[in-house]
């Protein structure tokens, strides 16, 4: 939980900085959106090796390697001169983010039993809540009086949590009393893996540009001016907003985890992320059919957007380690979220160039079909609520 948190600060720290760089350097929307897509597509390389490197090594030494990555590369960022240089940062940076997640979520879940399996996993995923609001805090602080590059300075301090993770946390035993040797990633495609995988494979996709697509530009949207089909809140009154969308994210996140295990990993996705394309396209479109009160629109807005838009990934960490055995399970799981995730690097270049034409509003509300497809495809996939997970 602690690290994807500081995981998700620094990843996020650019969507914070995104209008201050774009300044400093004079990038279109189109040109700050290919850096976002440079740190989703190294993300989706990342946690696709660190899947099968946690097979082979280990999950508690991958997921120290990782957060030393990002950690690392985000202090770097600071050193960005212009769109090449601020590429390379965020690239490495999204490694990292990647890499994480898959040594994370594949040693969560075979620690836990399979009746609590959907918490546990829910309960570290929330970690990307907090790690927003500390993002979106250490924004609101430094950027007016400091900068965007001391805050990406600040961004190094995650690495001290290496220390904790090589003290604390121990491999979990179905992996270390393993028998069968570990597998490769041709085995994700052969035999009844395979269409799981493919299945898997689409429907994070799917998710993933909708997620990435909203909230790569949401706080650029609360902070643009209307005519550009923003908010017209400044970046204050915007950290506020953003505050209460991730407490939306965190309750989500846990109730998520909670009603998969009752009621099944399928019916409870499905229910959010049809929500979530409701909710997202009200909260894209609020400046202009809210009028006055589309303020007191988006602070209602804001915490559902947060809710039913993110807590759904809860899904992942549980369902897709319940797919794979334990010989090639970090490698199913890095392999279907982040292959999705390299996808969904086109969702901030898409969105950007759709809002350079008709304004960032519009371009948001995009998103809603792609939630749309996910609450289908979903049900592609086996129920897996109570599985054993498999030696």
């Amino acid at each position: 939980m602690l690290g994807y948190m500081l995981d998700a600060m620094d990843f996020l720290l650019y969507v914070f900085a995104l209008s201050a760089i774009q300044k400093e350097f004079g990038f279109t929307n189109a040109q700050a959106g290919l850096v976002g897509s440079a740190g989703l597509v190294s993300s989706a390389l990342g946690g696709i090796a660190a899947g099968i490197l946690c097979d082979k090594i280990g999950r508690r030494k991958t997921l120290i390697l990782t957060i030393l990555a990002y950690s690392l590369a985000s202090g770097g960022t600071a050193l960005a001169t212009g769109l090449a240089s601020l590429m390379f940062w965020r690239a490495l940076v999204g490694l990292g983010l990647g890499g994480e997640w898959s040594a994370g979520a594949t040693l969560v879940s075979e620690s836990w039993p399979a009746e609590n399996r959907g918490k546990a996993i829910a309960l570290m995923q929330s970690g990307w809540a907090l790690g927003y609001m500390a993002a979106a805090g250490l924004s609101a602080w430094i950027l007016p009086q400091y900068g965007w590059r001391v805050l990406f300075v600040l961004g190094m301090l995650p690495a001290l949590l290496t220390i904790f993770v090589r003290q604390a946390v121990v491999e979990p035993a179905i992996w270390s009393t393993r028998k069968e040797p570990t597998g490769t990633l041709a085995d994700l495609f052969r035999g009844g893996l395979a269409k799981r995988t493919i299945a898997a494979t689409v429907l994070a996709t799917c998710v993933l540009f909708a997620y990435w697509g909203l909230n790569t530009w949401l706080p650029t949207f609360l902070s643009k001016p209307l005519s550009a089909g923003g908010a017209g809140l400044s970046i204050v009154r915007s950290f506020t907003y953003v505050a209460l969308a991730q407490i939306g994210t965190f309750a989500g996140y846990l109730t998520f985890g909670y009603l998969s295990d009752r009621y099944g990993r399928r019916p409870s996705f499905a229910f959010y992320v049809t929500m979530a394309a409701i909710v997202s396209l009200a909260y894209g479109t609020a400046p202009r059919w809210a009028g006055a009160s589309s303020e007191t629109v988006l602070l209602g807005l804001g915490p559902l957007v947060g809710f039913f838009g993110t807590g759904f990934f809860s899904l992942f960490g549980s369902m897709l380690a319940e797919l794979y055995p334990t010989r090639i399970r970090g490698t199913g799981q890095g392999f279907a979220y982040n292959f999705g995730r390299g996808i969904s690097a086109l969702a901030p270049f898409a969105v950007g160039a759709l809002a350079d034409r008709y304004g960032i509003g519009a371009a948001l509300t995009m998103n809603a079909a792609f939630f749309l497809l996910g609450a289908l495809l979903v049900f592609t996939l086996p129920e897996t609520r109570g599985t054993k997970l498999e030696s």
